[in-house]
């Protein structure tokens, strides 16, 4: 059975599905997902860093998730076919974005496993190593080397 492409349905259900979540209302209603107080998914408000380039407008629909390693984020970012992107803002942040209007690009396992490696990367030593037992995975080097 092929994979169907993902939905921002999909963003807000497996976030709040990761253990120990807390979802968190920004100033103007946009969803941040946060593990022991760390965000991991961040429904941002429009920025001038992300703006459609014809018409200057800021993006209104920017999801920003966050990667383990800067390896992680150029692997989702390089390509300037792919959904994901970065900003000179965030050259040094562990984090992609994603306009949520391109999230069909993806496939929900695709969005499954980027999520739950963002919350990889956010959630205490502790509760990674627990989520990972539970899962039949000893480290999440080996989460990520098992998808690929």
């Amino acid at each position: 059975m092929a994979d169907r492409r993902a939905k921002v349905a999909d963003v807000h259900r497996l976030a709040a599905g990761m253990p120990h979540v807390t979802r968190v209302e920004g100033p103007k209603g946009n969803a941040i997902y946060q593990v022991g107080g760390k965000s991991f998914v961040f429904f941002r408000t429009p920025q001038p860093d992300a703006v459609d380039p014809e018409t200057g407008q800021k993006y209104p629909d920017v999801l920003m998730i966050w990667v383990e390693t800067e390896a992680d984020k150029l692997a989702l970012t390089q390509d300037p076919s792919s959904p994901f992107f970065t900003t000179d803002r965030f050259d040094s942040h562990l984090s992609v974005l994603l306009r949520t209007s391109r999230i069909g690009e993806i496939g929900v396992t695709e969005l499954a496993e980027l999520i739950q490696d963002a919350w990889l990367s956010r959630a205490s030593q502790r509760r990674a190593q627990k989520w990972l037992a539970e899962q039949g995975q000893a480290s999440p080097s080996s989460a990520r080397a098992s998808v690929r």
